[in-house]
């Protein structure tokens, strides 16, 4: 029970650290000269660095706000996991802390797809999904898989 335990606290957290990341790292559309992140776009021209503020198009921003509240609604899944850890009884589910990890998956998933589809308007087309829209995407199924498993896992002594 102990290895299960510590493979579902190894999976949330690593899944906790890739919508960090993502969230985070400059990197979701990038070009020889350029990268672009949900907060700022930075370019290369003549050797000098320069960084601006994104755009302040409502889409960004929601997609700013879902990329937050995925990573808060699986740190407090997280946090709910140990609190029901020592508190729930013997046979119940962790209902509660699936029900927020699924929450973030679904608001990851949303925000993943809100740039996808947006960002042809924003991220010009020399430009290719970087390395972070990436990781936003894989943490989406890592997330779901741990909130599914919160739902099935009984507490066991």
């Amino acid at each position: 029970m102990l290895i299960l335990l510590c493979g579902i606290i190894f999976l949330h957290i690593a899944a906790l650290a890739l919508l960090f990341v993502s969230t985070v790292v400059s990197a979701w559309a990038v070009s020889p000269t350029s990268s672009a992140d949900l907060w700022v776009n930075c370019t290369t021209t003549n050797g000098a660095y320069s960084c601006q503020t994104g755009d302040t198009g409502v889409w960004i921003q929601a997609v700013q706000a879902l990329m937050i509240l995925s990573i808060i609604f699986s740190f407090l899944s997280l946090f709910l996991f140990f609190c029901q850890l020592f508190t729930l009884q013997k046979g119940g589910r962790f209902f509660l802390t699936g029900a927020f990890q699924i929450f973030a998956s679904l608001f990851v998933m949303s925000g993943a797809i809100i740039y996808t589809v947006m960002s042809s308007e924003w991220v010009p087309p020399s430009e290719s999904f970087g390395f972070a829209y990436i990781l936003a995407w894989v943490a989406f199924p890592l997330v779901l898989i741990s909130g599914l498993i919160y739902v099935i896992l009984r507490k066991r002594e």
